[in-house]
């Protein structure tokens, strides 16, 4: 699957959740996600290298957790992660093989997401991520087959300022809370 994920700080949650309702949309319920993401020894930060991905996400306290691994390619110059996701039924199994492949732990994220779809390619999650001041709202779209990515960015940017968005981050959660510091980029 081919995406381009977009960030940025919610100045105002509950704002952002009356402006989705004017449009008749509405959050999802909130669930728990909990990252460990993984590199390749040698990583070096802006080189297309790849990385593991191991979630656990709980969806209710009454139910059991669910595990995935995520492969996730970054290519820099045009913005995509190429991402592929396999369901995963034995967690430790899966790290032992992520750490036999050669990959280091390079951080944890926990998070609390709520989610709404506004179409077939595009979906928007609110995040409370432990370690981060504030939510952020996290934006995801898929590249069609016949789409360029020059639409898609535009496609994108249009929604974020249809939302009252302004400022976005390129950055992983991982890589924010590594460094503390976001980088803003100013919508054109």
């Amino acid at each position: 699957m081919r995406k381009m994920i977009v960030k940025s700080q919610l100045a105002d949650r509950a704002a952002f959740e009356e402006q989705l309702a004017g449009i008749g949309m509405k959050l999802s319920p909130v669930r728990w996600q909990h990252e460990r993401v993984y590199v390749p020894r040698d990583f070096r930060p802006q080189t297309n290298q790849p990385r593991m991905v191991m979630r656990t996400e709980m969806r209710a306290v009454n139910r059991p957790p669910q595990y995935a691994m995520y492969l996730k390619r970054h290519i820099e110059d045009s913005g995509l992660d190429f991402v592929h996701v396999t369901p995963v039924e034995n967690y430790l199994e899966a790290t032992g093989i992520i750490h036999q492949l050669g990959f280091r732990k390079l951080a944890e994220v926990s998070r609390q997401r709520r989610e709404v779809r506004l179409d077939e390619k595009m979906v928007i999650y609110v995040d409370a991520v432990e370690r981060l001041d504030g939510e952020f709202i996290k934006i995801e779209a898929d590249l069609a087959e016949d789409e360029t990515v020059g639409n898609l960015k535009e496609s994108l940017f249009r929604t974020l300022k249809m939302l009252g968005i302004e400022m976005v981050v390129f950055q992983t959660y991982a890589e924010m809370i590594e460094s503390n510091l976001i980088q803003p980029y100013y919508l054109p």
